[in-house]
């Protein structure tokens, strides 16, 4: 038998490889199992979980607050990941401006961007003040920059000075996440006043517009602008017109915009909750009945915490999403679209 026969050598290789397989079979199991009897690498992963019970589920007391409201008021408090985001350098070195960035999803946002690597500006009202010193507390426990940016996006002249100010205080930006919002809750269109509509409307669309046309000239290729709508856009609710509406046109705008600075190597996409547990809910969003039993309509019976959509931001500002822009991502629960 000739050594040098090509087909000897394929035939030993295939040979090879079927006994290392074998070996790695007969040394043990890849994956360990777990305390809970889930299967995790090597025996260090989390265990799974029933989705279900992970978080608080309804009935909720009923609560209220004075607009915009405070997370570190509600009952049971949010859980935006203070105590259970662990990072993994997916974000080292950028620089973001998270709008809403005191409480609710965009908190969520911010704390784990920090733990990712970086660098993080927050917008709010100056009546959260509260919320966004414990917010910058943990940013700078990350080891990160903190820039607090107070103000009333309904201005568009602040809109202008928040991008800049958020740019100069990080030394630049890749991260743009317009995520501040209002709802309000108005059983009939007869009750809602062309002051409340226009308030919802410039919080919710024109902001929209006035930040991203001030970022543009600062996002460098590979940068990533993320927007959040609702699952109301697709299901609206008879009690949330003009909240519902916007945050249509929120996605609209955005899967446009995609296809406008696709030629900038700047990404867009759009994060579309189902219930979350946030201020917005108790501070007009929902009626008394509606608050009690929030979520529970839901498949999984709860509603989210801010920190279960965390991981779905920073991918979508993260290298690991080059191919993904004009894209719209739900969290609901198992109801809705997308």
């Amino acid at each position: 038998m000739d050594p040098h026969d090509p087909d000897l050598s394929r035939r030993r290789l295939m040979q090879g490889a079927a006994a290392t397989l074998a070996a790695a079979s007969l040394s043990g199991p890849v994956f360990a199992q777990s305390s809970a009897g889930s299967a995790t690498a090597g025996g260090k992963g989390p265990a799974l979980s029933d989705p279900r019970k992970l978080h608080a589920q309804p009935p909720f007391d009923k609560q209220s607050q004075p607009w915009p409201g405070l997370a570190q008021k509600m009952q049971p408090p949010p859980d935006h990941g203070e105590r259970s985001y662990r990072g993994r350098e997916r974000l080292v070195g950028r620089k973001a401006l998270i709008t809403g960035g005191d409480s609710g999803i965009g908190r969520a946002a911010a704390i784990a961007y920090a733990r990712e690597g970086a660098d993080v500006a927050i917008g709010y009202l100056p009546d959260e003040e509260a919320d966004a010193q414990d917010v910058a507390r943990l940013i700078q426990d990350a080891g990160r920059k903190a820039v607090l940016l107070p103000g009333d996006i309904r201005d568009e002249g602040f809109c202008r000075e928040m991008v800049q100010r958020a740019a100069d205080g990080l030394g630049g930006l890749d991260i743009l996440v317009i995520n501040a919002a209002r709802q309000q809750s108005h059983e009939s269109i007869l009750d809602i006043s062309t002051e409340q509509f226009d308030w919802t409307l410039r919080t919710n669309l024109y902001a929209m517009f006035w930040l991203t046309k001030a970022a543009i000239g600062h996002l460098p290729a590979g940068a990533s602008i993320i927007n959040t709508a609702s699952v109301v856009a697709y299901d609206p609710p008879s009690n949330l017109l003009d909240y519902s509406l916007t945050k249509a046109a929120i996605i609209n705008f955005s899967k446009c915009l995609a296809k406008q600075l696709a030629e900038r190597g700047v990404r867009v996409n759009v994060v579309a909750p189902g219930p979350f547990w946030t201020p917005l809910q108790v501070s007009g969003g929902q009626t008394m009945e509606n608050l009690a039993s929030f979520g529970k309509d839901t498949p999984l019976g709860r509603p989210g915490q801010p920190v279960e959509l965390a991981d779905v931001y920073v991918l979508l500002a993260s290298a690991e999403a080059s191919y993904t822009t004009g894209q719209v991502y739900g969290a609901s629960g198992g109801m809705g679209q997308p």
